[in-house]
């Protein structure tokens, strides 16, 4: 009886978007934290959560500053060069695209 309720329990939560909420929030702070304005935060990670697996948002979340460089980013461009050495493609190309987009409000 309590597999089939803990089973039902996460079968609501999987349908309802309550994860996918978590995660772009866990995103949306992570990019405010690098330095992102939060309306560029928000809209990216709208985007980039629906686009991109758990595993390279990890990489993203793990994304430090090198010797000489600012903590944060200044710029959104300086952002996206950062990104470059995740070296995933697919994460280079949705961040791109994602800054872009919500650079010119269209995100």
């Amino acid at each position: 009886m309590r597999a089939r309720i803990l089973c039902a329990v996460i079968a609501y939560i999987a349908v309802s978007g309550c994860v996918d909420r978590v995660v772009e929030s866990r995103v949306r702070s992570a990019l405010s934290d690098a330095g992102l304005s939060d309306g560029n935060a928000q809209c990216m990670a709208s985007r980039m959560v629906d686009r991109l697996t758990i595993g390279q948002l990890r990489k993203l979340e793990e994304l430090k500053a090198r010797a000489g460089e600012a903590e944060k980013p200044a710029r959104l461009r300086d952002y996206v060069e950062r990104v470059r050495r995740v070296g995933d493609a697919e994460v280079i190309a949705v961040t791109t695209s994602s800054a872009a987009l919500c650079a010119a409000g269209l995100g």
